[in-house]
């Protein structure tokens, strides 16, 4: 799509060219789904030729058209598919897709290379969830495979996908293809497997975020051989691992009735969620969250201050609480009212308290993950999909004041934030008070205080922007007559076990029961910032506070004795948090001919990665080509691209995905160079070739008068 950025009459219209390789029935079909999505808009099309035809949106007359709507631009670039529907994604998938897209498209480099990392089709290289179990019994492999199929034609979550062209959104597509992978032992190990497929990734724009590899039983099947292991990957912005379980359990299903699941697609689903939620009243919530967001002095980590780790990777540690153990610790808690989730809360509040090194009160805050599951929706508990969210839990430890105490506040804060599972970190920034604007140091208006775009100030970091996070997850087991039938046909449904995944954080402490009945403690960390040594210190300490805790009976006791069981033991360090680098107000890619135009690449999370490298290698042309970083933050052309475009040469701004909306939005944040940006084209997303390939169409039709 191109736009000439220029003044609009009023009630004029604005004007798009659409180039991509459209047939006139085509384009009258996108013209036709604008005017039914933005009723409000009068559109209009003239088509001049395949693959050029020109777009007229008149705004409503009353309020004119100050830039292009964000939903309107999405609809544009990155229209629903055939049978589709697009749902809005919620804060905490904003959260990790905004993570994942980060970590895949990184600020432009040097030498004529646009600065996108990842691999060559856009896929996210981190940021996946594993888990593994091996098969008991007869395995067919043709079967588990329309089982899944099976799965995917009645679960709408499988056939879902992301796209964040202008605002992030849920696209669920009307049919999708179950990938599952065979391999073969001898072919690969399982660390290697593990490694691959964790570096593999997802393509977030496609539909399928969830992927099964089967590792072969090798050769022979003797007593001794290993069974076939089944590894399932999935992206956690899509799935928790709850509504992971759920899938299996459908999956489950099939295989026991032939490879077929019965009955039809699954309601209500992910599409009955978000109506649910867009009907809910956040009066109660805002006021709520308006007093209990983290005050800015709260302790949020479980180590000293350290220096660089010099590892790297996602770890895990697991250690068990044998079944006796784990029965007085729910005990102990159950004759204080409260549940073992409390007694483990209440540890984990120490332990950051005893890393602040500090004397007296102070309040510590922390993460703990909510289902979701818990709301007024008919049939929510069944929902698979993102529902759970992780919330700040802040209390304040005493260590003079008795244990009893302490379980109670984390017992009753937890409470308070099960009223509102659907809340997340990015509504609670939103909702959380903020000072007043300062006043201004000369004449002239004061700025007002805009969105928020990171921590409040005021307010200490939230779960996910530097603290930690405390998972609970109960079991869900599968029905017996369910496990019967399976039994009759000599299969056995092992529970799956967790490979080192997604954190969510530096740090998360994930709590379960295994099938005795004991408590299993998984540590999953950043090797980059909690070495293995401190990480398996720190667990080592949880899980010492743990099982002393039946031992403080008395109603005194108090939680500064507990901690004393740890006098002798080093505090674990953390790598100091490193402050991201500072975006290059402009970078050279290619240069140009001295009077040659001047194209301009804006990247922003998000973008394709590799889709820019391929350009600049393909382009032919005498134009210099320049590029900026857009992070979606407001902002004009910086003053160096202002020194490069000079007299005479007409600038072009664009961008893939999200790069096209920022480059839209630079062209309108520069009304004191009127004339200076000629176009912009902007184009929707894909993989790197196909991206770079529509990127490269547009700008020709603008470097080139038209025949």
């Amino acid at each position: 799509m191109v736009h000439e950025p220029v003044a609009l009459s009023p009630g004029g219209p604005l004007v798009l060219e659409l180039r991509g390789p459209l047939g006139p029935a085509d384009a009258e079909t996108v013209a036709a789904r604008l005017a039914q999505r933005h009723r409000a808009f009068g559109v209009a099309l003239d088509s001049h030729r395949p693959g050029h035809h020109t777009l007229r949106l008149t705004p409503p007359a009353a309020g004119g058209l100050a830039a292009l709507p964000a939903d309107l631009l999405a609809d544009l670039l990155a229209p629903p598919p055939p049978g589709g529907e697009i749902l809005p994604v919620t804060g905490h998938q904003q959260t990790l897709l905004r993570a994942a897209l980060t970590s895949t498209s990184t600020p432009t480099g040097t030498g004529g290379n646009s600065g996108n990392s990842g691999s060559s089709d856009g896929s996210d290289g981190g940021g996946v969830e594993q888990l593994y179990w091996d098969w008991s019994g007869p395995f067919d492999v043709a079967r588990f495979a329309a089982a899944w199929q099976s799965v995917v034609d009645r679960e709408c979550v499988l056939r879902a996908c992301f796209d964040w062209v202008a605002a992030p959104r849920l696209v669920l597509h009307a049919r999708a293809e179950a990938d599952i992978a065979v391999c073969s032992p001898a072919a690969v190990t399982w660390p290697q497997l593990l490694r691959r497929d964790r570096a593999r990734g997802f393509a977030l724009h496609r539909p399928g975020l969830l992927r099964l590899t089967l590792l072969a039983a090798e050769p022979g099947g003797g007593a001794g051989a290993a069974p076939p292991r089944v590894l399932l990957t999935y992206h956690p912005a899509l799935l928790d691992e709850r509504g992971v379980h759920l899938l299996l359990r459908e999956f489950y299903r099939a295989y026991a009735a032939g490879g077929i699941l019965p009955g039809g697609e699954r309601r209500p689903d992910l599409r009955d969620h978000a109506r649910w939620l867009a009907g809910q009243d956040t009066t109660a919530a805002r006021q709520f969250w308006a007093r209990a967001v983290p005050p800015p002095r709260a302790a949020t980590r479980p180590g000293r201050p350290g220096g660089a780790t010099g590892q790297s990777g996602p770890g895990l540690l697991d250690t068990r609480l044998r079944a006796p153990e784990t029965f007085r610790l729910r005990s102990w808690a159950a004759l204080r009212g409260a549940a073992e989730s409390s007694a483990l809360h209440l540890v984990w509040a120490l332990l950051l308290y005893r890393a602040a090194g500090v004397s007296g009160p102070l309040p510590v805050s922390f993460g703990v993950q909510l289902s979701g599951r818990d709301i007024a929706l008919p049939g929510a508990a069944g929902i698979p999909g993102l529902l759970d969210s992780p919330l700040p839990m802040t209390v304040t430890v005493d260590p003079a004041a008795p244990l009893a105490g302490l379980l109670h506040q984390v017992r009753d804060t937890l409470l308070d934030l099960a009223a509102y599972p659907w809340a997340s970190t990015e509504t609670i920034r939103a909702w959380a008070p903020r000072p007043p604007a300062a006043p201004a140091a000369g004449p002239g208006p004061v700025a007002g205080p805009g969105p928020v775009a990171g921590p409040v100030a005021g307010v200490g970091p939230l779960c996910g922007a530097g603290g930690t996070l405390v998972r609970f997850d109960g079991p869900l087991v599968l029905p017996k007559v369910l496990r019967s039938e399976l039994a009759a046909q000599g299969v056995h449904a092992d529970t799956p076990r967790s490979a080192a995944g997604a954190a969510g954080g530096p740090l998360t402490l994930a709590a379960r029961h295994d099938t005795a009945g004991g408590l299993v403690l998984g540590l999953f960390y950043d090797r980059a910032q909690l070495a293995d040594e401190d990480a398996a210190a720190l667990h080592s300490q949880c899980v010492r506070l743990l099982r002393a805790l039946p031992e403080f009976r008395q109603a005194q006791a108090s939680a500064g004795q507990l901690l004393d069981l740890l006098a002798r033991a080093a505090t674990p360090r953390m790598a100091r948090p490193v402050p991201p680098a500072a975006h290059p107000a402009l970078t050279v890619l290619r240069p140009g001919h001295p009077h040659a135009d001047v194209i301009c690449l804006v990247t922003a999370p998000g973008v394709p990665a590799g889709s820019y490298d391929l350009f600049v290698r393909g382009h032919r042309g005498p134009e210099e080509i320049v590029a900026v970083h857009g992070d979606g933050a407001p902002g004009v052309l910086p003053a160096a691209l202002h020194q490069a475009a000079g007299p005479g040469r007409r600038l072009v701004l664009c961008g893939c995905g999200p790069g096209g909306r920022a480059a839209y939005e630079l062209a309108q944040r520069t009304p004191h160079a009127p004339g200076m940006v000629s176009a912009v084209v902007m184009t929707g997303i894909g993989d790197a070739a196909a991206s770079a390939s529509a990127l490269a169409r547009g700008v020709r039709s603008v470097l080139t008068p038209p025949p």
